[in-house]
């Protein structure tokens, strides 16, 4: 913060402000003497508009460079009173305005930055930056508390003002964050009106390459993302693709030393920036995940994961920005699952610990993310079969979310549970919430999955023809999309139940290509099924090379899983399946095994 005076200032004040600056900009940085200049001004009783911006000075070096927050939050408080009472408004009382409302937001105070961003951002009506600058601040505090009307509203507002001041760019910034909320809040036919908006608008903006192209990064996200909340797997491909070769296109921009150094537009308006272009570098990895997930290309999920976390930590070193730990979170999120796909249980617990972790240096992220940490464990907890816990989990989880599509989620498991220890009554309690028809998710891998689970519980009870009436549904469901992993797992279970029929050939039919499927996911555990499977037919056939192929397989991917099991049973991060309340035992640790266990 470069520390400016103007012509018509006292001779003591601008020797003061240098003096401060001096000290401010030395190296090292002497901040004790800086703020001691600065303090100084005060002994002079200084006019109004320089008794403000000293206190704003004040407050920026204080938050910047030392611990005394309060004493940093006295002076910008002081700062906001004494320029909010001036008739002329000028950027000491947006700046403050602003400054004061983050620190407030960061100690969890937002009622009191709600009503100084209101009055402010009336003040603000003549200083086109700053108006738009406080919208979109008071619309992140709205969206925070999931007040998305409201926040909504304010964006409405921003994009109209934007317009009127003759700044497309920053006009599509606030519809598409606009998109965004309403993506949040599943205001669907809200979304694609919005979208088709901006579209349009993107494909007529004639302003810089580097922010068209951002803003058809972020257009494009906005659009991948709604088709996977959708489970439209297959049909997001083409946007996927085009938002890769976006951000390929925008590091590929080559800009010399004088264009960084000068603004895009001479417009005031325009000076705003979605994300730095290495942030989304980083979304795009995260949005490629959520699709290999989807889809159940669990290497490349795994890969791109990898990938983006490594770029995460180099980001990290520079500023830990908070925006970088929620795509970690939501990165180990997805790498947790990939794990439990691929039998690999003791980096999962591991990752899920780490996940925690994330969330203590950020503890707002637990708000939002603890039912994904819960139902994470419950996942682990089913997967070492360990059903009580796994249920406390899930029970946790749900509690904790309004999200449909996750409510959906965790119930399609909990049922799985209740089917794998056979207790039917929890299960019919559960029946209405995991019905297809009804169900309160519009997903469409969800709906498949629904199919599924009515499937499993039809062969459980041994009721043959109407299981694989669901299963047919999952599986027209699950092509149509390219849902690999749904789709392996209902023809591993057709092919279990036309065995039980006596129908060997057709349930080699279906077991073969299960396989073939498992191992391009790779699924160990529908291996580990399908290769029991497959032993039982070659015998039946009498092809006994096959038959003891197939035993070797099953072998090798049982022992496999149970060294896995093992292991993991035997790290003290286990023992979080135990954890159903308050905060996270970060006691546990991985150098401590077997005996520290809190099972």
């Amino acid at each position: 913060m470069k520390m400016a005076s103007t012509s018509n200032e006292q001779p003591w004040y601008t020797a003061l402000l240098g003096f401060a600056e001096n000290f401010r900009t030395s190296n090292p940085p002497n901040i004790r003497l800086c703020i001691h200049c600065l303090q100084s001004i005060f002994t002079f009783k200084p006019p109004p508009q320089i008794e403000a911006r000293t206190h704003l000075q004040l407050g920026n070096i204080l938050l910047t460079h030392t611990k005394n927050i309060d004493a940093a939050r006295a002076h910008l408080e002081k700062a906001w009173s004494v320029s909010s009472s001036l008739s002329a408004n000028d950027d000491v009382v947006f700046e403050s305005a602003s400054i004061l409302s983050q620190l407030y937001e960061q100690q969890n105070q937002v009622q009191l930055a709600k009503p100084i961003l209101h009055r402010a951002i009336e003040m603000s009506q003549q200083a086109p930056y700053w108006h738009c600058r406080l919208l979109f601040q008071l619309a992140q505090i709205f969206a925070i508390e999931k007040d998305f009307l409201s926040a909504c509203g304010l964006l409405g507002v921003g994009a109209e003002f934007a317009r009127t001041a003759q700044s497309d760019y920053t006009r599509m910034l606030f519809l598409l964050s606009k998109g965004m909320l309403l993506l949040i809040d599943k205001k669907m036919k809200d979304v694609d009106e919005c979208l088709s908006m901006v579209s349009g608008l993107i494909e007529t903006y004639q302003g810089s390459p580097i922010h068209k192209e951002s803003l058809k990064v972020f257009f494009l996200v906005l659009q991948v993302c709604h088709y996977l909340m959708s489970g439209q797997v297959k049909s997001v491909k083409p946007a996927l693709k085009q938002l890769q070769q976006s951000i390929q296109t925008i590091t590929q921009i080559h800009t010399d030393d004088v264009l960084l150094s000068e603004p895009l537009s001479g417009n005031p308006v325009d000076l705003f920036q979605w994300l730095p272009k290495e942030h989304m570098c980083v979304l795009v990895y995260l949005v490629t995940v959520m699709h290999s997930m989807q889809a159940g290309y669990m290497d490349k999920a795994q890969k791109y994961t990898d990938k983006a976390l490594m770029q995460i930590e180099k980001l990290k070193m520079l500023d830990c920005h908070p925006l970088l730990s929620s795509f970690q979170l939501m990165l180990l999120e997805h790498i947790v699952m990939c794990r439990l796909i691929m039998g690999n249980k003791s980096m999962a617990i591991q990752e899920i610990f780490q996940a925690c972790h994330v969330c203590q240096q950020q503890p707002r992220l637990f708000t939002t993310h603890g039912a994904q940490i819960h139902t994470l464990l419950g996942l682990y907890a089913m997967s070492m079969n360990c059903m009580e816990a796994a249920e406390a989990q899930f029970k946790t989880a749900s509690k904790l979310t309004t999200v449909s599509d996750l409510k959906s989620f965790v119930n399609l498991n909990l049922a799985i549970v209740y089917l794998r220890t056979n207790r039917q009554t929890e299960l019919v309690g559960l029946l209405e919430s995991i019905d297809p028809e009804k169900l309160e998710s519009g997903s469409h891998s969800l709906k498949a999955a629904a199919y599924y689970v009515q499937g499993l519980q039809a062969f459980f009870q041994a009721r043959y023809n109407e299981a694989k009436r669901y299963l047919r549904e999952t599986l027209k469901m699950s092509n149509a999309e390219d849902l690999n992993r749904l789709t392996s797992c209902s023809l591993v279970l057709l092919g279990h139940i036309f065995l039980s029929l006596g129908n060997n050939r057709e349930a080699m039919n279906m077991v073969t290509p299960a396989m073939q499927l498992a191992g391009k996911i790779p699924d160990v555990h529908v291996q580990l099924w399908a290769s029991s499977l497959l032993k039982d037919l070659y015998r039946m056939c009498g092809d006994s090379h096959n038959e003891a192929e197939e035993f070797r397989m099953h072998s090798s991917f049982s022992q496999s899983l149970l060294k896995d099991h093992f292991q993991s049973s035997q790290m003290s991060e286990h023992g979080l399946i135990q954890w159903t309340d308050g905060q996270c035992p970060f006691h546990l640790c991985s150098t401590s095994v077997g005996s520290s266990s809190m099972l």
